[in-house]
């Protein structure tokens, strides 16, 4: 019997150790910064309760930085969720409720229309349909978000910037008809005066 133990202690001990141990868990990547960026802009557009809002969604180091405007104060809570995607470290929720900022835009514009018709003019074009004001930041948000939610720009890699409502577009797209679709995408976003197009045609190249 005692060597039947001895024999038993002796064949376990010739087993390798990798037989007993778990394979360690495959590493993932997390997505980068713009990927995140473009799939939580996605999301908030694809929300019915957030798609007509000006949202600016940007990504540092996995940190995710919501701006911008919500029509009310619950839907704060919503956007927050949704940018909590796999891959986001934190969320800093910097957004404004519009329920409080519309009585302060529209008291500005009355102010400016009582005091010339001009002025009136210019303060109308300065402000979008939703009663936000017209920026450079909001139409580049807009831009973005709506380039995100365009299957037909799915794999392009689209700069965008403003500066006096002129927008610049940059970047990679898979085909011409996108390089065009873009164009056009970023014309039909409000206060857009003109359009630069430096979009090149070229596979997007991976990180």
């Amino acid at each position: 019997m005692k060597l039947n133990v001895i024999a038993a202690v002796g064949m376990l001990l010739t087993v390798p150790g990798g037989a007993f141990a778990q394979s360690p868990p495959a590493t993932q990547t997390r997505p980068g910064d713009q990927e995140l960026s473009n799939l939580i802009a996605k999301a908030i557009s694809n929300d019915p309760t957030l798609s007509a809002d000006a949202i600016k969604v940007s990504v540092n180091g996995g940190v995710v930085t919501l701006s911008g405007m919500v029509g009310k104060d619950a839907d704060r809570a919503r956007a927050e969720q949704l940018a909590r995607v796999p891959g986001v470290s934190r969320v800093e929720n910097n957004l404004k409720s519009r329920e409080k900022a519309t009585a302060a835009v529209k008291g500005t514009a009355n102010t400016v229309a009582d005091a010339s018709k001009k002025g009136a003019k210019a303060t109308k074009n300065a402000v979008s349909k939703t009663g936000e004001v017209i920026t450079d930041e909001w139409i580049v948000t807009r831009i973005r978000t709506n380039v995100a939610n365009d299957e037909a720009l799915s794999g392009s890699d689209i700069k965008v910037d403003s500066k006096n409502n002129v927008v610049t577009l940059s970047g990679t797209v898979p085909t011409a008809a996108a390089r065009a679709k873009a164009l056009a995408v970023a014309k039909d976003v409000e206060g857009v005066s003109r359009v630069v197009n430096n979009l090149k045609v070229a596979a997007k190249t991976g990180r």
